[in-house]
């Protein structure tokens, strides 16, 4: 992937991963970048003529098309924005299993609907457009303390699969980011092991640049999936070790920090 040739949105770009993505592109020479988020007053001063920020809830129907209408010149979308709501299954309301896969599901689906004929627009089978979904970890096997999280990112991934096939023919290309513990905001109660922002997002557009489908940006991510090709029971494992040595019900941000 040359990032030289490729106008680039992100969502949640306002801080953690997205933040540093969008930092990372600027250094890796993106041609052009819209960063969304909530509230563009929120949005870091990047300081780069590059940048535009724009406003997009990305649960939010209208914000979504006045996107689609805005980004015409689109070529790479990086599905970032994300929550973690929902923990246990038992106990935890189902409204925060909905928020959770309206905002890591059903959000991404959305943005992605509205802007694929852009991006089929401006693909070729030269210079072919992409889609990246920064999923999880937890995707791969369930965390109760963040059941409903885990579940949320385990259907983006079964979709992120589909798209892949989907929109093949159309020389859209279709990427997973499947991080572990990453130092951003929702890990900020957590004293355990976890990789800094820039270092996942540089690891990112490393592997986009190999054109690796699937990425793993961090030692914890790597570790944890090469447990899961060697037995896929293997990971629910080491999970369950995990989910036996919490105490807290609502402790997600300490393990596993996709979004």
């Amino acid at each position: 992937m040359d990032f030289s040739r490729h106008t680039a949105l992100v969502t949640g770009a306002n801080r953690g991963i997205g933040l540093a993505l969008t930092q990372a592109l600027l250094s890796a020479g993106i041609q052009k970048l819209y960063a969304t988020c909530r509230d563009p007053e929120s949005m870091p001063e990047l300081n780069d003529a590059r940048v535009e920020v724009l406003a997009l809830d990305i649960t939010d129907a209208a914000q979504i098309a006045a996107i689609a209408a805005r980004t015409t010149d689109l070529s790479l979308l990086i599905n970032n924005a994300g929550i973690v709501a929902a923990g246990p299954f038992e106990g935890t309301p189902r409204a925060e299993v909905v928020r959770d896969m309206n905002t890591n599901y059903y959000g991404p689906i959305d943005v992605t609907r509205a802007l694929i004929p852009t991006l089929r627009a401006n693909a070729s089978a030269g210079h072919p457009a992409a889609i990246v979904n920064v999923v999880s970890i937890g995707a791969f096997a369930n965390l109760p303390v963040l059941g409903g999280y885990c579940a949320s990112k385990a259907a983006a991934l079964s979709w992120s699969q589909g798209l892949r096939i989907e929109l093949a023919r159309d020389h859209i290309e279709v990427f997973t980011v499947n991080p572990g513990p990453i130092d951003t905001d929702m890990t900020a109660s957590s004293d355990g092991p976890k990789t800094a922002p820039a270092e996942a997002a540089n690891n990112t557009l490393t592997a986009l640049q190999r054109g690796e489908l699937d990425i793993f940006p961090d030692p914890a991510s790597q570790y944890m999936i090469s447990v899961f090709k060697d037995n896929y029971r293997g990971l629910e494992a080491l999970f369950s070790e995990m989910n036996q040595q919490l105490t807290e019900p609502r402790v997600e941000a300490d393990l596993i920090a996709a979004s």
